[in-house]
């Protein structure tokens, strides 16, 4: 059962912009891909909220998102590349766009995540 009730506002943009012409789940993974690539105005700062795999508790670090992660890698699950505020240059992580929280972004990137995180909430796959 979702998490969330059906936005048809929301529900309109999934189905006539992003996954328009998906006839699986590798077209469904690169419709999102395409529309969050060019509905997120990189890079923006955020606050990333990583669980730990064996512990379970999270950490929280604030970080600069800057651009999403290869198309090859968001075949289950939406990337984005993410570096620490104050880290060394060479250290970008991928962090999946569920655990990023924008923090200085524009309305059209602030949607956009909204529209991943209702797809998410909505028990959507790909």
């Amino acid at each position: 059962m979702p998490n969330v009730e059906a936005d048809e506002n929301r529900e309109h943009r999934i189905k006539t912009e992003i996954i328009v012409d998906a006839e699986d789940k590798e077209d469904r993974a690169m419709g999102w891909y395409y529309y969050l690539e060019e509905a997120l105005n990189f890079p923006f700062m955020a606050k990333w909220t990583k669980k730990g795999r064996k512990s379970g508790s999270s950490e929280e670090k604030e970080v600069e998102v800057l651009g999403m992660a290869p198309d090859d890698e968001c075949l289950k699950d939406m990337l984005v590349e993410v570096a620490y505020i104050n880290g060394k240059d060479e250290d970008v992580y991928s962090a999946k766009l569920s655990e990023i929280a924008a923090i200085d972004a524009d309305s059209e990137t602030q949607e956009a995540i909204a529209d991943w995180l209702y797809w998410i909430a909505r028990g959507y796959k790909f």
